[in-house]
């Protein structure tokens, strides 16, 4: 299913779901971002060029009122070498899973929460509906621009440091040579 694109002061591409849009066996959703959006996406992540963006999410219910979210983002984004400072493409397919809860239940939650110890778990935080809403769209870019590389570089191609430059060529070494007594200079 193609999911709606609407674009709003929120965000470059925005496509909210409405809990009451996915039933109980849940709704696939298939994203293609547009050039326009694409454009917007690139210029806010700092990217030369993004030619491809895509994501397919497979949203489900979590509970009464909650949503789960899962699925894949798919990309390829043009940067700039960080050393040759050529232009390259690379790839980007990073995994989404996350859980939407309503800011009723989180509130259900910490109340139970302090009646009883505090376990400590390696599972994350649900993050909150935006009242009964997830925007895919601002999902999406939100982990694209999480996998994108800062520091870029063209397969194969290493840093090398410029050479140091020999110790009576930088611009103090006449003071360090006054400093040891060299050129009739007395040390204090």
């Amino acid at each position: 299913m193609q999911g709606k694109d609407e674009r709003a002061p929120g965000g470059p591409w925005r496509v909210p779901v409405s809990i009451h849009e996915i039933p109980e066996t849940g709704r696939r959703f298939e994203l293609v971002a547009d050039e326009t959006t694409r454009a917007a996406i690139a210029a806010a992540a700092g990217l030369s060029a993004l030619p491809r963006l895509a994501a397919t999410f497979d949203v489900s219910r979590r509970g009464a009122d909650g949503l789960r979210v899962a699925g894949r983002v798919c990309a390829t984004v043009g940067q700039i070498c960080v050393v040759t400072l050529d232009p390259i493409e690379n790839r980007i397919e990073e995994l989404v899973e996350i859980d939407f809860v309503s800011p009723a239940a989180t509130a259900v939650e910490e109340a139970l929460a302090r009646d009883r110890h505090l376990e400590v778990t390696t599972e994350e935080m649900p993050e909150l509906l935006h009242g009964d809403t997830v925007d895919l769209g601002a999902l999406a870019a939100e982990f694209l621009m999480l996998a994108i590389d800062p520091y870029p570089r063209k397969p194969g191609v290493v840093f090398q440091a410029p050479p140091t430059e020999a110790e009576g060529e930088h611009p103090f070494a006449a003071l360090a040579s006054l400093r040891r007594g060299g050129q009739g200079g007395n040390p204090r």
